[in-house]
């Protein structure tokens, strides 16, 4: 639903490309590991229950990331967000652990929002408007 260029200060600590996916209720819920790596970090923030959709989700509802660091030592950070109806957060892994892309880590229940953090060279092979699949739709390609 959205694609930009930012800042993200708390966890990668440099300009990435933001790729918000918006689950409605009618989507599955399931959350997939992006890249193959190391949990390097979690972390819930509280917040509000806005309609996922919105931009300011991102920033203000509920939400719990993910940061993996992969073997080449490249970071991606996930981050499942509450909306409006979906007010549980369920994440199954932790710092530490080894992840495959693909793997299921999670999921957020009846409508939610899913923000992937990608470096800025990565190119995107999806853009605003896709609809993308868990497990097979392939977001970027790094470099």
């Amino acid at each position: 639903m959205e694609i930009s260029e930012e800042e993200e200060t708390t966890y990668c600590k440099e300009r990435v490309t933001r790729v918000s996916i918006f689950l409605n209720i009618f989507d599955v819920h399931i959350n997939r590991i992006p890249c193959s790596g190391e949990v390097r970090e979690t972390g819930f923030t509280s917040g509000r229950y806005l309609a996922a959709m919105k931009p300011a989700a991102s920033q203000v509802n509920h939400r719990h990331a993910i940061l993996i660091r992969t073997p080449s030592g490249r970071q991606m950070l996930v981050v499942q967000i509450v909306g409006l109806i979906a007010r549980r957060i369920r994440c199954w892994v932790k710092t530490g652990d080894q992840v495959t892309r693909g793997d299921r880590f999670g999921l957020i229940q009846f409508g939610s929002r899913v923000d992937t953090f990608l470096p800025l060279d990565v190119k995107l092979r999806v853009k605003v408007g896709d609809h993308v699949k868990g497990g097979s739709s392939i977001l970027g390609e790094f470099s």
